[in-house]
């Protein structure tokens, strides 16, 4: 069991199936009061059944504070787990683009604002981004995914220098492919670079725990990509050529 979470009062949003599914299933097992919330009731309201928690189905940007009633007055964690997969290019459309920026980024500012009143009055707050390492990196064929997971990360890791020093604890999750609906929704893009090294739901929700005991901000559920960030900061031309290389080979199998 993780101490920090004994207890505590958890918010997972998109927890109706995948990564959110699996990150409500372990704060409940690790002893955490969790509030499920999805879109959709139907998957919110079976997740929140099988782990003994609290379904709130709707928008992840307006339910902090019936959230809060619903924990009875406190929320320790919040898991911004809820993300749109847009795909395209910059001919997308506006209104692609515009889902995308506030599902993947202005869901996380909306949260935060709600939340960081009471925890910054208290001295302690764990936010949870799931990001990608999309957001490190970039993915091929999913520009407007790219630039807003890019957004979320950066956001996270504003909220982690800028709060740290007053209590409030801020986590960053980067995977690559995840064996969930949204993986199977990247068509040949994802069976290229995410398919060969996909992992379970279940392996996220392990990585996250352990960077909570270890807490660190920067969660890689697939160690490998730091490797990947390092090469990207490093050498940038060179990335770039290489990453050129896989947008050619799956332009040739579309």
């Amino acid at each position: 069991m993780v101490q920090a979470v004994q207890g505590a009062g958890v918010v997972v949003t998109g927890a109706g199936g995948g990564i959110g599914a699996a990150l409500a299933r372990r704060f409940a097992a690790e002893g955490a009061r969790v509030v499920v919330n999805d879109l959709d009731a139907g998957r919110a309201g079976a997740v929140a059944e099988g782990i003994g928690g609290i379904a709130l189905p709707g928008d992840a940007s307006a339910i902090v504070a019936e959230a809060r009633e619903a924990l009875g007055g406190t929320v320790d964690v919040y898991c911004a787990n809820a993300g749109l997969a847009s795909g395209g290019s910059e001919t997308a459309g506006e209104e692609v683009w515009a889902r995308a920026w506030d599902v993947n980024v202005m869901a996380h500012v909306r949260a935060a604002e709600a939340l960081l009143p009471d925890w910054l009055e208290r001295g302690s707050g764990r936010f949870v981004a799931t990001v990608s390492a999309a957001g490190l990196l970039t993915m091929i064929g999913a520009a407007p995914y790219s630039v807003t997971k890019h957004g979320a990360y950066a956001f996270a890791e504003w909220l982690s220098l800028t709060y740290r020093h007053r209590g409030i604890k801020v986590h960053a999750i980067c995977p690559q492919g995840v064996r969930t609906d949204m993986l199977a929704a990247t068509g040949s893009a994802g069976d290229l670079v995410l398919q060969p090294t996909a992992i379970e739901p279940e392996d996220v929700a392990d990585a996250l725990f352990k960077g909570i005991e270890e807490d660190r901000f920067l969660i890689l559920p697939h160690p490998e990509v730091a490797g990947f960030y390092q090469a990207r900061a490093a050498e940038p031309d060179r990335w770039l050529a290489g990453m050129n290389h896989i947008q050619r080979k799956w332009e040739e199998t579309r």
